[in-house]
């Protein structure tokens, strides 16, 4: 017996691929099954692999005659896939997941999972169809205005209705691009469901309460540690929990330091390094928790032998740890309880602002792509700062 594989040849590449199609036949076999089209005495099996065989074929010549440029490897991904996966949200959820694990993406990963779980509960429970069989076409319109008064009576957000509806609509968007679904099902837009945009709240500390916060007494090692952390955030730009893991004794030279901002990297063509001068303070705390030998990480967050997947775990914990004993901190001394590490970056911005820094080197500093961006990053600052103003224009 052998293998019968599907030959395909690329007219513009001029090679050839064969496919396994995990079918054994004779000699024989073969000739009278499939080298033998008018052979009208096929019976049972052999007739329904006759019907397979050319099931394969007539498949292959359509995703073929689909693409306006032939590509194997697309070509491959369309073919060996259920015919149903193309409109099957399920599927298209775990090639994006699959997608940003495969390029380091943890966070964006786990963002499709997290919006994945949400739409399996709303389509399981309230529309009384299992995830795994929801097509494109069955979210309309009013399945997604049915699925935002579902979010927001179980006391969600908009913000989080937003965030999980967007990332949906990102789905919609690859599936659109590799023409498994037709833009016509596309539900979002002008005249169809529009996401809610939703204004965010600033977290800054004013000067009065970073000063609380500093001088205030810990109540053991880790408060100590977590306020050192949160300070050393605020005093390099805001920088973020991820980027001060992934700093090296390399990035340091003489009194500052360099490093390329993990968040935004892969979303920008061009590489912006981001310059932090060093203080006494920052020095302080590098002497204090840096690793004594200083030919790898600067802190003991992640180590080189770790993957991506246990990096992304330890981020994840160490972030958490700063900012549970932040807010124990700040629950004593009568400061906002929601602190966190999200704090230290836009008090970095909002102080500086008020220090008299012009928004260009606020934008600079923050690493932002473009002014708007830093403008927008200040949308409610400058009512609060005319309100302060209005009650001191009588001071004279």
């Amino acid at each position: 017996m052998y293998p019968v594989k599907l030959r395909v040849y690329g007219k513009t590449s001029k090679k050839e691929k064969w496919y396994s199609l995990d079918i054994d036949l004779t000699e024989k076999e073969f000739e009278d099954i499939w080298l033998n089209p008018k052979n009208r005495n096929l019976r049972g099996s052999n007739k329904d692999l006759r019907l397979r065989l050319q099931s394969i074929e007539n498949r292959a010549n359509d995703e073929a005659k689909l693409m306006d440029v032939f590509n194997f490897s697309k070509f491959e991904f369309k073919l060996f896939r259920k015919t149903s996966d193309k409109n099957n949200l399920y599927y298209h959820f775990h090639l994006a997941i699959e997608k940003n694990i495969k390029n380091d993406k943890i966070n964006t990963s786990e963002s499709f999972k997290y919006t994945l779980n949400s739409l399996s509960n709303f389509s399981k429970e309230i529309k009384r169809c299992a995830i795994e069989k929801l097509r494109f076409q069955d979210i309309t319109i009013e399945w997604l205005k049915d699925y935002e008064k579902h979010m927001l009576a179980m006391g969600k957000s908009y913000t989080t209705v937003s965030i999980y509806t967007r990332t949906l609509r990102v789905i919609f968007n690859n599936a659109i691009e590799v023409n498994d679904l037709n833009a016509d099902y596309y539900p979002f837009g002008k005249n169809k469901y529009k996401i809610p945009r939703t204004k965010k709240v600033k977290k800054a500390l004013n000067s009065n309460e970073l000063k609380v916060l500093f001088e205030s007494k810990t109540a053991n090692s880790n408060e100590a540690k977590a306020k050192d952390f949160w300070f050393f955030s605020f005093a390099c730009n805001g920088i973020n929990p991820k980027d001060i893991a992934l700093l090296k004794y390399s990035d340091i030279k003489d009194d500052k330091f360099t490093y390329y901002r993990a968040k935004t990297f892969d979303k920008t063509a061009e590489k912006t390094k981001i310059i932090i001068y060093l203080t006494d303070f920052t020095k302080s705390i590098i002497q204090q928790y840096g690793i004594k030998c200083k030919n790898g990480f600067v802190f003991d967050i992640i180590s080189s032998e770790d993957d991506t997947l246990e990096q992304h775990k330890k981020i994840k914990n160490f972030t958490r740890y700063v900012n549970d004993h932040i807010k124990r901190i700040a629950k004593a001394n009568d400061l906002p309880k929601d602190i966190s590490f999200y704090y230290a970056r836009h008090s970095f911005a909002t102080n500086s602002l008020r220090k008299g820094a012009s928004m260009e080197f606020i934008s600079e500093a923050l690493n932002h792509s473009d002014l708007s961006v830093t403008k927008n990053y200040f949308a409610g600052f400058e009512d609060e700062a005319k309100k302060e103003f209005a009650n001191s224009i009588m001071d004279f």
